[in-house]
């Protein structure tokens, strides 16, 4: 009899690439993570893994289990659900991914929605950057994400339905009373020479920051690095720097001028959900709430 848990593994091989991202996603050591995919093939009768040097990969064999196995735990998910919601409104747990701007603005006011409308329903929210949910949502870590594909490359197949859900302008973000906070669009070039506040290294925000800014002619310099959007903004309301942010992270509550690109760019901010999976009444309620936000700049 196959062991969900071990499959469950063998999915994150696939997507992951190693046994140690595997190990690090499910908080197990690496070398419990082969001893299980060693059970599974032991329970298959069927070699799934083959070594090349340090690593391992997947066989077709195992290839071919692996992509079957988010089906299978899927359809599992969908019929424990339907057990426990027979006859009622949808039930269940749904994990709901969102990158750091979209928790507040989209992913709360639709969570808070549905516990007044659906409290039978179990929902885990989850801050999910767009580099890391698409992995989380094919593995199964997630069943629904906001996600953006603009600004980061993302591999998207067959496996994967999006939903448009609105469109966001990055916008030049400036302390109040600086000479940049002017009106109408802004110039990059003319900022050549400011104290810069970015995103981590590797995130979207801060790759399409620095692309900007070279696009523009200059070499950015940074004075400070947050993963957190509000201390970004309160770096900038101090005065200490300016930044290059999405429209919707730029938090009314903080005192801070804002400018579009005399170039505009936007960022396309998309629901996506397994295609692979079976139908279920709870993630499609889930989805419908977020759709049906009544702020999103569509």
């Amino acid at each position: 009899m196959l062991n969900p848990w071990r499959l469950s593994l063998l999915s994150r091989l696939d997507t992951l690439g190693t046994v140690r991202a595997v190990a690090k996603a499910a908080n197990l050591s690496a070398s419990s993570v082969s001893q299980q995919l060693a059970v599974l093939e032991a329970e298959t009768r069927t070699h799934l893994l083959e070594r090349t040097g340090r690593r391992v990969r997947l066989t077709p064999a195992g290839l071919m289990l692996a992509r079957r196995a988010r089906a299978i735990l899927d359809h599992m998910d969908t019929v424990e659900a339907e057990l426990r919601g027979l006859g009622e409104a949808p039930t269940g747990l749904v994990r709901l991914g969102a990158f750091q701007s979209a928790i507040h603005t989209i992913a709360v006011p639709a969570v808070t929605r549905l516990a007044r409308s659906h409290p039978q329903l179990q929902l885990e929210l989850l801050e999910l950057e767009p580099h890391v949910s698409m992995p989380a949502l094919r593995v199964g870590d997630a069943d629904v994400i906001i996600t953006t594909t603009d600004f980061v490359e993302q591999s998207l197949g067959p496996d994967i339905d999006l939903v448009q859900l609105a469109t966001d302008p990055v916008v030049l973000v400036v302390p109040p009373g600086h000479p940049a906070a002017g009106r109408g669009p802004a110039d990059l070039s003319a900022c050549a020479s400011e104290p810069w506040a970015f995103d981590i290294p590797g995130s979207y925000m801060a790759n399409l920051a620095t692309r900007l800014c070279r696009e523009a002619g200059f070499e950015p310099r940074v004075v400070a690095r947050f993963s957190n959007y509000m201390m970004t903004l309160q770096h900038v309301e101090a005065g200490h720097a300016i930044a290059l942010l999405p429209g919707l992270a730029v938090d009314k509550r903080y005192h801070v001028a804002t400018r579009e690109l005399a170039t505009p760019v936007t960022r396309s901010i998309t629901a996506a959900i397994r295609r692979g999976s079976a139908p279920r009444a709870a993630v499609d309620l889930v989805l419908e709430a977020i759709r049906r936000h009544p702020e999103l700049p569509l």
